[in-house]
């Protein structure tokens, strides 16, 4: 985990729209995101926050207007399903992860709280154990942008709080944020898109 990396990435939405089954479902989003920033996407179910992040992370072709990032290798996406291996145990998967982006398993355990259940196959771990370890990906990942959907779901309140913590550490650091939430977050200075449905 690259705690001294001092991040300089930065990414605009230029006129955006996004589509779903063929439908234009968020329109004229214009957005700079620069090295510190964090923003704050909500909206109701259905209004596109989903979509949009996927737009963000390169995994969607716009329907219209583009995304540009100084440095496409340095976006990271989190959704909400974690993306682990539900077998593999937390380790595992931290391991696994780890190997893709040559950071270190220990640094990012921690940062989580996972050593409880670093040996529990990830199908046995509670909601919010899974949640974590879903969200260890961005700290192993290394990299600049995060775009997280509905990061603190199934949190309690410390788990929720370690997030928030970490997620200024990131900005600290020169990180950015773009984060689809119908939860309370603590990440002052951050600017807020509202959608519509």
């Amino acid at each position: 985990m690259p705690d001294a990396a001092r991040y300089t990435v930065t990414l605009a939405a230029c006129d955006l729209a996004v589509a779903r089954g063929g439908r234009v479902i968020v329109d004229g989003v214009n957005l700079a995101i620069e090295p510190g920033d964090a923003v704050v996407i909500r909206g109701p179910n259905g209004a596109g926050k989903t979509t949009l992040l996927r737009a963000f992370a390169g995994l969607l072709t716009p329907a219209g207007g583009e995304v540009v990032v100084s440095d496409d290798r340095q976006r990271v996406f989190c959704g909400v399903l974690n993306a682990g291996k539900p077998t593999l145990t937390v380790n595992e998967n931290l391991r696994f992860w780890a190997a893709l982006y040559g950071a270190r398993v220990a640094a990012a355990r921690a940062a989580l709280g996972l050593e409880p259940v670093e040996h529990r196959p990830m199908r046995e771990l509670s909601t919010g154990y899974q949640r974590r370890l879903g969200l260890a990906r961005l700290v192993l990942s290394g990299r600049a942008i995060w775009i997280v959907d509905e990061p603190t779901a199934g949190l309690d309140a410390a788990s929720t709080t370690a997030f928030e913590r970490l997620l200024a550490e990131h900005r600290a650091r020169g990180g950015a944020a773009i984060i689809a939430t119908h939860e309370p977050l603590d990440a002052p200075g951050a600017r807020t898109l509202e959608l519509q449905p």
